[in-house]
Parts: structure tokens; C-alpha cells; sequence
């Protein structure tokens, strides 16, 4: 018997995968790359949050352009994703700038993911 995959995390996991990337967002990504809004004449980053996207948290920088013929505009920049593989497993993928997703880890814990995302420099936001 082939036991199908699922498509994503259950509203109970999706909940808790959902409060703790928000924490970490909180408590480690701002503090330690947004601690303050410094405006620029060029993008300058105004926020660091997370938002999923089907089976996929990703972690993203918001930012707000200085440039005189567009003031103010926002845009988000992804720069890590959390991809559910089954419960408690992700894998961690890599935002480069061209726009593909890398994938650096694979099927880790949700603690473990965190983990990285907090130690690994290529998966922080610039």
C-alpha cells in the first residue's frame, strides 16, 4: 500500500509553525537587522515578517523606496522559506537574487529550521 503524501500542514501544525517563525521574527530577525527604520534616498527595509504560500512559510523583508519618482512605494523580498515536507519536517530554502529558491537543508525538525535560520548567515536578510 502507497501511503499518499499530504498537501500541507493540518490548521493545528499550521498554527504553531506560524507562532513560532512569528516569534522568531520577533525576538531574533528585527532585533538583530531591523532594530530601527532608517530612511534612504534609495529601498531601505521597514519591516521583516513571515506569510505562507500553500506549503511554504517564507520569510520576507519589506521595503519602502526613497527614489524621488516613486516615494513610498513598498515591496516584499523573500530571502528564506520553510518548505512542509510532513509533520515536524522542512526543508530550508535560499532566496537568491535572480529569484530561484535553493534548497540548502533538508528534512529538519521545525526547532532545528529555526535553528539554522538564526545561525546560518546565508539565509539572513540583508
Amino acid at each position: 500500500m502507497i501511503k499518499e503524501r499530504s498537501v500541507g500542514p493540518s490548521a493545528p501544525e499550521k498554527a504553531i509553525i506560524t507562532t513560532a517563525c512569528q516569534n522568531f521574527i520577533g525576538q531574533v530577525l528585527k532585533p538583530r537587522f531591523l532594530p530601527v527604520i532608517r530612511p534612504t534616498e534609495f529601498n531601505y527595509p521597514v519591516d521583516i515578517r513571515g506569510k505562507w504560500l500553500g506549503s511554504r512559510y517564507r520569510f520576507v523583508q519589506r521595503y519602502r523606496s526613497g527614489f524621488p519618482d516613486n516615494l513610498g512605494e513598498e515591496f516584499d523580498m523573500p530571502f528564506a522559506r520553510l518548505d512542509w515536507v510532513s509533520r515536524d519536517r522542512f526543508d530550508i530554502q535560499w532566496h537568491r537574487h535572480t529569484g530561484a529558491w535553493f534548497c540548502l537543508y533538508r528534512d529538519r525538525s521545525l526547532a532545528e529550521a529555526i535553528n539554522i535560520l538564526e545561525t546560518d548567515r546565508t539565509l539572513h536578510p540583508l
